[in-house]
């Protein structure tokens, strides 16, 4: 019906927002390990004492990592073994690949959810980093769940377009 078509146009529409805004977070996070190398790299030439640059820079290439991990599963950057699929029947195959996609929905959705619940955890205990800078854990943390969670919507709303009869490569690199 129209109605259900406008409603999966308007979700789709805040999919892409939200992968869209985690990619940009995760190249945000990555262009600031470049700033926490330079800083680090700094103190060598000015005088100041490069503090927590390391530790800071893994925080940010956590993030940056499971930030970008949407925006390249929906323009079809992952890499995918298809050595068995295509020695198979068409009719095999998309048996196969809609078997892949739900696993990967699952594995994605348990992924999600873990990290949300390791970063409310940290948030609920207040834990901090250990370094010479406090920083409540659950800040890297958390950027590292918003990351995992708009894998698994990335990847859910794959499977729902699988099982419903589409390919499981994107069509024209972004979510339909």
């Amino acid at each position: 019906t129209s109605a259900n078509r406008q409603g999966a146009c308007r979700m789709n529409a805040v999919l892409r927002l939200i992968i869209g805004a985690s990619a940009f977070l995760g190249a945000l996070s990555f262009v600031a390990i470049e700033v926490m190398i330079l800083y680090q790299l700094g103190g060598q030439f000015a005088p100041y004492i490069p503090r927590s640059a390391d530790e800071f820079a893994g925080y940010f290439m956590g993030a940056s990592a499971f930030l970008a991990l949407a925006y390249t599963f929906v323009n079809d950057e992952h890499i995918r073994v298809t050595l068995v699929l295509e020695h198979v029947s068409p009719s095999v195959r998309s048996v196969l690949e809609r078997v892949a996609v739900t696993i990967a929905a699952a594995l994605a959705g348990y992924l999600g959810w873990h990290f949300c619940k390791l970063a409310w955890v940290s948030w609920q205990l207040d834990e901090r980093s250990s370094g010479l800078i406090a920083l409540p854990i659950w800040i890297p943390q958390g950027a590292m769940a918003f990351g995992a969670v708009a894998f698994f919507a990335a990847v859910a709303e794959r499977a729902v377009r699988v099982w419903g009869g589409a390919a499981v490569e994107a069509q024209h690199g972004d979510v339909e």
